[in-house]
C-alpha cells in the first residue's frame, strides 16, 4: 500500500474478528517495529508479545476492562527500558518504545490488519502482569487483529490550527 494511503486509512479499531494472524505477516509487523528510529540506535525497548488468552484477559482487567483487547489475536505491549537510571534516558527510552509502537501499527495496517492505540491502563498492574523489572515501564498496549467493525474516520483539526509559523 502507498505511504500516505496507510496513513489515511489507520484507524482506532475497538473489535476483531476471531481469525488469526499468519506468522510471516506478524514477523513483519516486528520486524517494522525494530526497524523504528531509535535515540543513539540504543533501541531501549521491549515487545511483549501476547497470544495467551489468561494473559489477553488479565491485560484488558488492567486496561479497565477495554474488552477489545482480549479479542485480538496477538496483543503487543511496548515496554520503556532505559539503559541508565536518569531523566534523559528514561525519557529517550519511552520515545523509542512509542515510535516502535506506531510503526507496527502502521505496517498492521498495509497488510491489512487494524488495531488501536491503548494508553489507558493500570501502569503498576500491567507490569506485574509482565513481571518487568523495576526499571522498566509499559508504554502502549497494541491488540492487531482482523477488524470486527469500520472505523470511524475522526474530525482533525486543520493545519491553520496545528501549525505555528515562526517566520
Amino acid at each position: 500500500m502507498e505511504f500516505f494511503k496507510v496513513i489515511e486509512k489507520r484507524h482506532s479499531t475497538r473489535a476483531f474478528l476471531n481469525k488469526e494472524i499468519e506468522g510471516e505477516n506478524l514477523n513483519k509487523i516486528l520486524e517494522a517495529a525494530n526497524l523504528a528510529p531509535s535515540a543513539h540506535n540504543l533501541q531501549s525497548y521491549k515487545i511483549y508479545l501476547v497470544k495467551d488468552n489468561k494473559v489477553k484477559d488479565q491485560l484488558t482487567h488492567a486496561s479497565f476492562d477495554q474488552e477489545f483487547i482480549s479479542q485480538a489475536p496477538i496483543v503487543l505491549v511496548f515496554v520503556s527500558c532505559p539503559e541508565k537510571k536518569d531523566s534523559r534516558a528514561e525519557f529517550l527510552s519511552l520515545q523509542d518504545a512509542t515510535i516502535a509502537c506506531y510503526q507496527a501499527w502502521l505496517a498492521s495496517v498495509d497488510l491489512g490488519f487494524s488495531a488501536v492505540w491503548v494508553g489507558a491502563f493500570d501502569d503498576k498492574k500491567v507490569a506485574e502482569i509482565l513481571q518487568l523489572k523495576e526499571s522498566q515501564k509499559p508504554v502502549a498496549i497494541l491488540p492487531i487483529g482482523y477488524a470486527g467493525e469500520i472505523p470511524k474516520k475522526t474530525q482533525r483539526k486543520s493545519l491553520k490550527e496545528l501549525v505555528v509559523k515562526l517566520a
